[in-house]
């Protein structure tokens, strides 16, 4: 299938560019979560084309080259097609149809057309739709509308001299030799009241220096390792494709987390892309924090999960969320959001030394550690745990791997709940020190900062006591709804070392076995270790290897000192993505790399997405050891040899910009 994007607007459609309906994949054309086509269909003389080949201009671009095929190896065709796409807010389509017969060619060009307005979660379930959409034809211009329960949504195809009926456009044509014939056909979007009006495509002006822009800004990357520059390459463009402006009062852009069915605001995907992004694109960062604190909850409502000082897991835009049958927007069922929130604000501050942008979101984290001290323990026991307050829509699972299967017992039973994972502590006790250090630095409350301080310390000394697992040498997943450990080893200890919960005799222990067989494939570290009876390598969060979790990880180990073990993760991950067109995935399996040779797809992965797509940036600055020290930026690199040269040029900060280089032994 292929995919063309630009923030929230999305197409999918098969290699000649139809969207065709099918129960396997997801296609159309989706803007904020509804699909605006559900059928777009090429014809020439009533006939589907074959393609000759596709190529993707820019991630919100692809052209099409088709040709009407004659049934026979011995007969050559004599019509083409180029079929080149745009979307943004909508889709524009260039139709250029050429006739290299020796004789005049009588051609009727259709498109098929249709909508069904489908929320992406009833695409995602297979779900009916509670009402049918409705269309109105007029000169050179079709209308289709759905509207239920106060929930409007509209499709308009519009094209200069086609004739329309209800689910066609057509033009009849009659070329000459060697003659081409040119249309346009624009297709724009509206929600409730307003009609977007279609971007301006990319090989305009505006648009070319837009993204032109937003690559120089970023810093400059050359390495011996050629795949590494395209890696590289790669991540920004990504992240430039997800990149979406939310409404006001908050300017910029941030990253929705991942196509085809995270394409909305995730808190939790945007504060880690933000964080992995930091040293390259600080813009994310800045504009993520101020949005999210924009939509930080006041009060309590157990629909939506939601908590004074919470910070949002999603926001949505769609009809099931519209019509109260998922939680309404903004829904809060994270447990993680709200701690990762002050990770990162003090993340960007110590690499912009925007003093200014922290007093003016002191009380969304003042907020935020009240949450943390009279909301997120449910039970008492002094550790952030979850349970959804909605049960019939609400997130069972509250941290990051929030699959209903993902926190179990080494023999596959479901933890009881509430549970407080492991790495929920992690973050709470980085998240208390570093508003620490933002109370004494820049809020003028050196009382506040002793005391988180204070409150850090004993949760470190509580969190060691009661997670770890002496005879087995790691910390538990969690903690379930009895207050018992379980046992099950996973990828979340990786996150202990990154938040620095882990005290330092028992950080070499964790390193070999994030490092041991049972969870390093050889591409990566898996979720879930291998030998458990819950081990699935193709199972979403037990047991595929997901390249955030090993950034983290990676970022961990170097944290702890374990340079040569952060290496190896490093590398395993970037050598991985070459075979993913440079491009890591949402996840792939976990299957043992010497029993496969290459890494193999997870079935339905995100691509882009997010958080992938910042993980090498995070492994470039893990393995160039990047790190603001004042007014400076420090680096002591430690490179695997199979990567030879790494030089990253205008790294922007406090300093300005500064150049760093690194070389493998």
């Amino acid at each position: 299938m292929i995919s063309v994007l630009d923030g929230s607007t999305f197409l999918v459609c098969d290699d000649l560019g139809d969207v065709i309906q099918t129960r396997e994949q997801v296609t159309g054309l989706f803007f904020r979560d509804t699909r605006h086509l559900s059928r777009w269909e090429l014809r020439l003389n009533g006939r589907r084309l074959a393609e000759l080949s596709h190529h993707r201009i820019a991630y919100d671009e692809v052209a099409f080259f088709l040709y009407r095929p004659t049934g026979t190896p011995y007969s050559d065709s004599s019509v083409s097609i180029r079929r080149h796409r745009f979307v943004g807010a909508g889709m524009r389509e260039e139709l250029v149809v050429t006739n290299v017969a020796g004789g005049a060619a009588h051609l009727e060009i259709s498109l098929l057309f249709g909508a069904d307005f489908a929320d992406i979660f009833e695409v995602k379930d297979g779900l009916p739709k509670a009402a049918t959409p409705t269309t109105a034809v007029g000169a050179g211009r079709a209308t289709l509308r759905y509207e239920h329960e106060g929930f409007r949504r509209a499709t308009t195809i519009s094209a200069k001299s086609a004739r329309f009926s209800e689910g066609m456009l057509s033009f009849t044509v009659t070329l000459a030799p060697q003659e081409s014939w040119r249309a346009e056909i624009d297709v724009t979007v509206s929600t409730g009241t307003v009609r977007h009006p279609l971007k301006q495509r990319r090989g305009s002006p505006n648009m070319a220096a837009e993204l032109d822009e937003w690559l120089a800004a970023a810093p400059r990357l050359t390495a011996s390792w050629d795949d590494l520059r395209h890696i590289y390459r790669q991540s920004l463009l990504d992240l430039a494709a997800l990149r979406f402006y939310p409404r006001e009062p908050v300017h910029g852009s941030l990253p929705a987390a991942g196509l085809p069915w995270f394409m909305a605001l995730f808190g939790r995907d945007a504060l880690i892309t933000s964080l992995q992004a930091l040293p390259y694109c600080p813009e994310l960062a800045r504009t993520t924090l101020l949005a999210l604190a924009h939509l930080q909850a006041t009060d309590s409502d157990d629909f939506r999960d939601a908590d004074p000082g919470k910070i949002p897991h999603e926001l949505r835009h769609g009809e099931l969320t519209h019509r109260g049958l998922r939680p309404q927007s903004p829904y809060y069922g994270a447990a993680d959001t709200t701690t990762l929130f002050l990770i990162v604000l003090d993340e960007y501050e110590r690499w912009s030394g925007d003093a200014g942008f922290v007093r003016l979101l002191e009380p969304a984290a003042r907020a935020a550690l009240g949450w943390i001290a009279d909301y997120a323990d449910s039970d008492g026991d002094g550790y952030i745990d979850y349970r959804t307050r909605n049960p019939g829509s609400g997130l069972a699972n509250q941290c990051w791997k929030d699959s209903w299967d993902s926190v179990v017992h080494p023999d596959g039973r479901l933890a009881r709940l509430p549970r407080a994972t492991c790495e929920l502590q992690g973050y709470a006790y980085d998240a208390r020190l570093r508003a620490a250090r933002l109370a004494r630095a820049f809020w003028d409350d050196p009382g506040l900062a002793d005391r988180l301080e204070a409150e850090a310390g004993r949760l470190k000394e509580r969190f060691d006591r009661d997670y770890w697992l002496p005879d087995d040498g790691w910390y538990a997943l969690a903690l379930d709804g009895g207050n018992r450990p379980v046992p099950t080893l996973t990828s979340n200890i990786g996150h202990l070392l990154f938040s620095g919960i882990v005290t330092e005799e028992r950080a070499s222990s964790v390193a070999r076995h994030l490092l041991g067989d049972r969870l390093f494939s050889g591409w990566g570290v898996r979720t879930l270790a291998a030998g458990q009876g819950a081990y699935n390598p193709i199972g979403y969060h037990v047991g595929t290897v997901w390249p955030h979790d090993n950034a983290l990880i990676a970022a961990g180990l170097a944290r702890y000192g374990h340079h040569e073990e952060a290496g190896r993760i490093a590398l395993a991950m970037l050598q991985a993505a070459p075979y993913f067109d440079h491009r890591l995935p949402e996840a792939f399996a976990g299957y043992p790399r010497d029993a496969t040779g290459c890494p193999v797809r997870y079935p339905t992965a995100c691509s882009p997405q997010a958080w992938s797509a910042g993980t090498p940036l995070m492994l470039v600055r893990v393995l160039l050891d990047m790190e603001p020290d004042g007014e400076r930026l420090t680096s002591a690199p430690r490179l695997p040899r199979p990567l030879g040269d790494i030089a990253v040029s205008g790294v922007p900060g406090r300093w300005g910009r500064a150049d760093v280089h690194g070389a493998a032994p």
